[in-house]
């Protein structure tokens, strides 16, 4: 035996840091140990018996675990999303693989417990990738969990029912012996409750006033083991007493100090109970049922996508967050597994199926963190060929003259729309997600579907006569790809370029980009000036100091607009500004060539027409009646340049 658990260590810790290398969970890890190590392969070990006992109590903890997040309180939280979603992708899921396994010649014991197996999802695989990825608050995340806090309630009826349907004759039919269990499941609820709301917080206080450690350990885990036996004692599985006994210290302030003590317990143990898992997989079979994996798999989990998607629309989620979540939770789970175990344990599958279902089990839990990451991203391209359902108008060519482009309609894209829009400045916005731009359009925003990125979207959208294009979506791959499609069409169009960070800022820019705008850098400095300010400085040094700081990132922001509360500042004598000055009919400098006029310490930033449109300085550009010339330089510098190009000219005079 010792053997054995030597062996099986070694072998599990040298299997997770490989796994974990190439990003796949510790339970994939534990059932590759098993399957290497079990008959299927190596046959190395011996003592199978005790490690299924072990493993049993694997089971145990994690149901007592389980049990301890099941607060009342939250679950009134989310009743809608739960007993909702839940339900209605438990109850749809359950009879499509129910109806499946009927069709494929399997009893129907077979069939229920295949299709109770194949409904669940995994919980810690789904929960660790989110938080990973800093997407469990998102509506994505928020109806996963939903939907994985009712398949695990779900997982008690199964604990109840595979132990009856196992009997080998049922005398009256299955329905009085399923009566009694569930009369049995209700008393040991009601006498376990009972005990953990009248007795287990007055034992615990007690425990916690020794102040020992090792003793508050110890009654955790006789608690624990007491609930197990009991359920036991009434023929139901232990796993129910374990998550009866979690539930009922679910509202007690010892909570946390519980899971925490009988975490190490279980991860232990479960890794055990994985690993005995693997031992069921028999590789003469996977190998002669290659294709058949295979096509269980993808079948498997297509179904399952299908069928969480049709629950979540059911609700009334948007068709895109609900693709998003049947994507993400399209694996089989680890309550899967310990329904596995239950029903070999009476032998209510064969060998030959038990491994096919595990084998499945493997491989779409190892496929998982890949299609969380990118669920939202795949939902999003199934649904960007199905533009004529949502009716949209395509934009003409010349609809549009000097406008603005934006590509993207998140939170920056919506902010720009609405400014754009309060100044009445004409402007088109661009997105793929086509239940964004749906919704959008129904709120009658001026937004096209399509991918910005490609050329014949940009000439729809006018692209040869825009005056500005705004590129406010974070992937710097897009961008440097739109850019070079930008340039192509039209070389002279301005383009900002919305970053979170300055990583990739001097490709952009090579690429052709206008400017770059860093979220980072702008916050950063947003939050230097009230630090400033709040500390006592005066405004005006805040506004040099910024300004000095945006001179090494930005070519168009140097400077400022300075008004009538900037003439009144000490400083603003010595501080770079911008002016725009207005040439009248009578001004001397009319058809003088801009690029021939020069003054001192000024620079001409650019040049407006009569009606707003730029004109690009060259040897051929003559100053005109109307023109609007922006200057930068400093105070004393531009109010000299204005006099001289307001000078009226010598006939005027006269």
């Amino acid at each position: 035996m010792l053997n054995d658990l030597l062996l099986l260590l070694s072998f599990a810790i040298i299997s997770v840091i490989v796994f974990r290398q190439v990003r796949l969970s510790n339970i994939v890890a534990y059932l590759f140990t098993g399957f290497v190590l079990g008959p299927s392969l190596l046959n190395f070990l011996d003592s199978y018996h005790e490690i299924e006992l072990i493993a049993e109590f694997g089971i145990v903890f994690l149901m007592f675990s389980l049990g301890l997040e099941f607060s009342l309180n939250k679950l009134i939280e989310m009743r809608r999303s739960v007993f909702g979603v839940g339900a209605l992708q438990v109850i749809v899921s359950f009879l499509m693989f129910y109806l499946l396994s009927q069709f494929f010649g399997m009893s129907w014991v077979e069939s229920f417990t295949v299709a109770g197996v194949l409904t669940m999802s995994s919980t810690a695989i789904i929960v660790k990738v989110l938080g990973d990825q800093q997407r469990l608050h998102s509506k994505t995340g928020k109806l996963a969990i939903a939907i994985l806090l009712f398949q695990d309630l779900a997982v008690v009826p199964f604990l109840i029912i595979i132990p009856i349907i196992a009997m080998p004759t049922l005398e009256g039919g299955i329905l009085i012996p399923l009566s009694i269990a569930f009369v049995k499941g209700a008393f040991a609820v009601a006498v376990l409750l009972s005990v953990g709301r009248w007795l287990l917080p007055r034992f615990f206080d007690e425990m916690g006033r020794v102040r020992f450690d090792e003793v508050f350990i110890l009654s955790t885990l006789f608690v624990t083991l007491l609930a197990a036996w009991f359920t036991q004692l009434l023929g139901l599985s232990m796993a129910l007493g374990a998550f009866l006994a979690g539930m009922m210290l679910a509202e007690s302030h010892y909570r946390h100090q519980l899971s925490a003590d009988i975490r190490p317990f279980k991860d232990i143990l479960m890794a055990m109970f994985f690993i005995s898992i693997g031992t069921l997989l028999h590789f003469p079979i996977l190998i002669d049922n290659i294709s058949t994996l295979l096509l269980v798999v993808v079948g498997v989990m297509l179904a399952k996508t299908a069928t969480i998607t049709l629950a979540v629309l059911m609700m009334r989620e948007k068709l895109a967050t609900a693709l998003s979540v049947g994507i993400a939770l399209a694996q089989m789970g680890e309550f899967g597994f310990i329904l596995i175990a239950l029903a070999n344990k009476y032998h209510l599958l064969d060998a030959e199926l038990a491994s096919l279902i595990i084998a499945t089990g493997v491989i779409s839990m190892s496929l998982t963190p890949v299609l969380v990451k990118y669920s939202h991203n795949i939902s999003r391209e199934v649904l960007h060929h199905s533009e004529k359902v949502f009716g949209f108008q395509k934009t003409l060519p010349g609809q549009f003259h000097d406008h603005t482009i934006i590509c993207g309609y998140g939170r920056v894209g919506q902010i720009l729309s609405r400014f754009l829009k309060s100044e009445s400045l004409p402007f088109i916005v661009l997105d793929r997600d086509p239940m964004r731009v749906k919704e959008a359009r129904e709120g009658g925003e001026m937004i096209e579907f399509g991918d910005a990125s490609r050329r014949e979207i940009l000439l729809i959208a006018g692209i040869e006569k825009a005056r500005l294009l705004i590129i406010t979506f974070d992937d710097l791959q897009r961008s440097l790809t739109l850019l070079e499609q930008i340039r192509s069409i039209n070389p002279n169009v301005k383009v900002l370029v919305r970053t979170k960070n300055d990583n990739g800022l001097e490709m952009l820019k090579d690429a052709g980009a206008t400017e770059v705008i860093p979220e980072v850098l702008e916050g950063s400095l947003m939050l230097v000036a009230h630090v400033l300010f709040l500390s006592g400085v005066p405004r005006s040094r805040i506004m040099h100091r910024l300004d000095c700081e945006r001179k090494t990132k930005y070519q168009h922001l140097h400077g400022f607009y300075y008004g009538q509360e900037s003439q009144t500042e000490k400083n603003a004598w010595h501080i770079e500004q911008l002016h725009a000055v207005t040439l009248t009919e009578n001004t001397e400098v009319l058809g003088s060539y801009v690029e021939q006029f020069h003054l001192a310490d000024i620079i001409i930033k650019s040049l407006h027409r009569r009606g707003g449109e730029e004109v690009v300085i060259s040897a051929k550009v003559c100053f005109k009646a109307g023109d609007v010339i922006l200057l930068q330089g400093e105070k004393s510098a531009l109010i000299q340049a204005e006099k001289i190009l307001l000078r009226k000219s010598h006939q005027a005079s006269l």
